[in-house]
């Protein structure tokens, strides 16, 4: 059901409607550092002036040489879309909109998107080269047509209706960006009138107009403050600029919902690196990417100003560039993992929200730190020229091209390798797992995290998007997650859930946004070394009697499944599915290749390959399925390749993010285990081997260099012999491989010539203390967390207080 703190109408669709402005080219710093002095309550009018010129530069590129090839077509596209509105346009006496595909305009849904496509008109108009550049009669129209709107929609005497967002946000934003671009030509009752009816809606960044009992947060709160500056830079009001200053750091309730502050529940930044929207959704894809780029954005803005952010704790926001962005970032995608809701929309899928993430990055680098500003461009160098399958530099406008082409030309600026290690976001219970060639993501939710949010048209079939839904990242395969994957995946089969077969209805259906969070209190894990980790969840199925215990081992270059105590009553078949590969619309056979035996490569195969040792999908990797203790019968491995026919819309039929109803195909490859019409106490293991070959993962599977050491309804534990891991999940008080724990808790435990690694987590946050007694001696403590205390000996004890620590990792090194 859903969840109180997100049922009202949160949040929109906003991230498509203000990509084309707020992923905008950022100024750097007055040359010099020279700040204005200014009495209270006063600023010179040159302060005005300067950063309404820098606001439009943000908007346009400032300049820039059309010649270059690749301004040249971001130009081109302007100018196509610019055009194509244009000639659109009723401009008709008698019209009920400006376009007849959003009528009628006093709709808040088509008065938000209308002012969206005018401030395009205007950067269209205030950029050089377009078919619009500084035409007299294109102003002329832009401003009859701000009327227009004005009088039909949005207008100080009209009560909000329908999506808060675009009256308090969407609306006001596209308007206030499209007055500082026209405020030379706009007469002054204009211009007073529009910045009137967004001091109604958006006064200030504090409080949501229509609930003023709620604080903003987050994305919501950053926006507003741009909001707040451009409409205080306009009427050249020192009061409101600083109130928008002010919003960022929250000074009017005393820091509570400041920006530049860790929180350890509901919305904002976390320690650990996550990100929170909505109370309960892991969002650092877009509504972190959004605050990230409106926060910095105003940062720049106002620098060496009257009204400069000069909040010490600033230093959030730059760390959260490599804690909380760099590690879900793959080559330039953003992991769908912490993309919300956005994932079923059309226009705005990975490698969208991927660049406008990197955009605000290089923004955020314009006014930061030096050590900060050069380690991100060498990230985003990497990741530019890493993604050649849906490049950068064809995603971006003018304004981000020039911050990209700039690093890109800096020979002193290296190219980044890929980020590798073992990053555990217990806030988000999110789980990403890097190696030098891939990347492994796991969506995991509890009472805490939600499994989905859905809601406004939009999402319809996640349902099983955080049931431990596994997605794996290949540089040779940049395409696998945004080329319609959404549209065209069999939503029963998301790759790494178990799941009741039953037939679902769409979800988010009706107006507002709500999420799903199920029972379960286990969901997370821990990290050794930065480099090795463990994770598990239990699985308390939404509408049906499934339960199970699950847990994943990550290594070098191996990922362990493991699932136990697998049960249900319904009469319905359970599933777990190992793969579900976009194999795309074209492009070459990839070959299924099962022990040793090519298997046929048309769509519509169909197989029962019963107890097979190990598989093997070109272009992908391998999959083994390993033997393991209590292992009763063979859950069955099956196979289907098949040619799958969807639909955007299918997945999003919302008012401004809808997807196309025009059928899409792509060609999809599905492993999956069957455990039979309602198991008692069923169990898997399987191991996905990225990137391996076909002989490499015969070898693995015959040499077994990690084994299954438990898998039941107590303990989930693997020992990986060669590099000296022991790795458990126990649900309880247990002992597996020679690891005894006194109660609930993750383990992890490395041995080699330096000495012994230890880490524990309590992701399921219900104990105080938990004790772990090692199967080997020690002598002494190298170095340990203060929650941590160790008794040496031949069977040490280490003893760690867990409560209170949010499913964090505590870890100690051994002699």
């Amino acid at each position: 059901m859903p969840t109180p703190d997100s049922c009202s109408s949160s949040a929109p669709r906003r991230r498509t409607l203000l990509i084309a402005g707020a992923a905008s080219a950022l100024v750097p710093p007055v040359a010099g550092g020279t700040a204005w002095a200014a009495p209270a309550g006063s600023a010179p009018e040159e302060a005005y002036d300067t950063l309404l010129a820098r606001a439009a530069t943000q908007l346009t590129g400032g300049g820039f040489d059309a010649s270059d090839p690749d301004f040249a077509a971001a130009l081109k596209v302007l100018d196509a879309q610019a055009s194509g509105w244009w000639r659109q346009l009723d401009r008709s006496a008698g019209r009920t909109a400006l376009w007849p595909d959003l009528s009628p305009a006093s709709d808040p849904g088509n008065f938000g998107q209308s002012y969206t496509r005018l401030r395009t008109l205007a950067t269209a108009w205030a950029t050089p080269g377009t078919s619009l550049s500084g035409s007299a009669e294109t102003v002329d129209i832009l401003l009859d047509a701000l009327r227009f709107l004005r009088s039909t929609g949005y207008r100080p005497d009209r009560p909000e209706s329908g999506n808060w967002w675009f009256w308090e946000i969407g609306a006001p934003r596209a308007l206030m960006d499209t007055c500082v671009l026209l405020r030379a030509r706009m007469p002054a009752d204009d211009l007073a009138a529009y910045t009137a009816t967004v001091a109604k809606f958006c006064p200030d960044p504090d409080r949501r107009t229509n609930s003023p009992s709620l604080a903003e947060t987050g994305a919501n709160r950053a926006d507003k403050a741009v909001i707040v500056a451009l409409r205080g830079l306009l009427t050249r009001d020192t009061a409101t600029v600083a109130l928008a200053r002010d919003g960022l750091s929250d000074r009017r309730d005393g820091g509570r919902n400041s920006l530049f502050q860790y929180v350890t529940s509901g919305d904002g930044f976390y320690e650990d690196g996550s990100f929170v929207q909505h109370g309960s959704v892991a969002y650092t894809g877009t509504y972190g990417s959004v605050l990230l780029g409106a926060a910095g954005q105003l940062i720049a803005l106002l620098a060496d100003s009257p009204w400069a952010v000069t909040d010490p704790k600033t230093s959030v926001l730059y760390e959260a560039v490599d804690r909380t962005f760099a590690p879900v970032v793959f080559d330039g995608l953003m992991m769908d993992a912490v993309r919300g809701r956005a994932i079923s929309r059309e226009k705005a899928r990975d490698h969208n929200d991927g660049a406008a993430a990197l955009s605000h990055i290089l923004q955020l680098a314009s006014g930061a730190p030096t050590a900060y500003a050069r380690r991100w461009r060498a990230l985003a160098k990497g990741w530019i020229r890493r993604n050649t399958t849906t490049p950068y530099l064809r995603l971006v406008g003018i304004p981000a091209l020039v911050r990209a082409k700039a690093v890109l030309d800096d020979g002193s600026v290296p190219a980044a390798d890929r980020l590798t290690g073992h990053f555990v976001f217990a806030g988000m219970d999110r789980v990403v797992h890097r190696r030098p060639g891939w990347a492994f993501t796991l969506s995991l939710s509890s009472k805490r995290v939600a499994a989905y949010e859905a809601g406004n048209g939009e999402n319809l079939h996640g349902w099983y998007t955080g049931d431990g839904m596994t997605y794996l990242y290949d540089g040779d395969d940049l395409g696998q997650f945004g080329d319609a994957f959404w549209a065209t995946v069999d939503p029963y089969r998301l790759p790494g859930t178990t799941v009741d077969t039953r037939a679902r209805a769409d979800i988010g259906t009706g107006s507002g946004t709500s999420t799903y969070r199920p029972k379960n209190a286990v969901a997370g894990g821990a990290a050794l070394d930065s480099r090795h980790g463990a994770a598990a969840m239990e699985l308390i199925a939404d509408g049906s009697t499934l339960r199970a215990r699950k847990a994943w081992f990550f290594l070098d270059n191996a990922v362990v499944a493991l699932g136990a105590d697998i049960g249900a009553s319904d009469g319905r078949t359970i599933e777990t599915v190992v793969e579900n590969r976009n194999l795309h619309a074209d492009g070459p056979v990839r070959r299924l290749t099962v022990d040793g035996r090519r298997q046929p490569d048309h769509d519509g195969w169909s197989a029962r390959l019963g107890a097979a040792r190990w598989a093997h999908l070109d272009g992908t990797g391998g999959y083994v399925f390993p033997d393991f203790p209590g292992r009763v019968g063979d859950p069955g491995l099956r196979a289907l390749r098949e040619e799958r026919v969807g639909a955007w819309r299918d997945i999003n039929t919302g008012a401004d993010t809808g997807g196309s109803a025009s059928p899409v195909r792509r060609r999809y490859l599905t492993l999956w285990l069957d455990h039979g019409v309602s198991p008692a106490s069923a169990s898997y293991a399987y191991v996905l081997l990225p990137g391996a070959s076909a002989a490499a993962t015969a070898a693995w599977a015959q040499g077994r260099p990690v084994r299954v050491v438990a898998n039941d309804a107590t303990v989930q534990a693997v020992e990986a012999r060669r590099d000296g891991v022991l790795a458990a999940h126990f649900w309880g008080h247990g002992r597996a491989g020679g690891l005894t724990s006194s109660g609930p808790c993750t383990v992890l435990v490395r041995r080699g010539r330096g000495g012994v690694s230890v880490a524990v987590a309590d992701p399921g946050r219900t104990g105080t203390t938990v004790s772990v007694e090692l199967p080997f001696g020690v002598r002494e403590v190298v170095r340990a967390d203060d929650t941590v205390t160790v008794v040496p000996g031949s069977r040490p004890v280490v003893t760690v207080r867990v409560g209170g620590s949010r499913g964090r990792t505590h870890t100690a090194e051994l002699a």
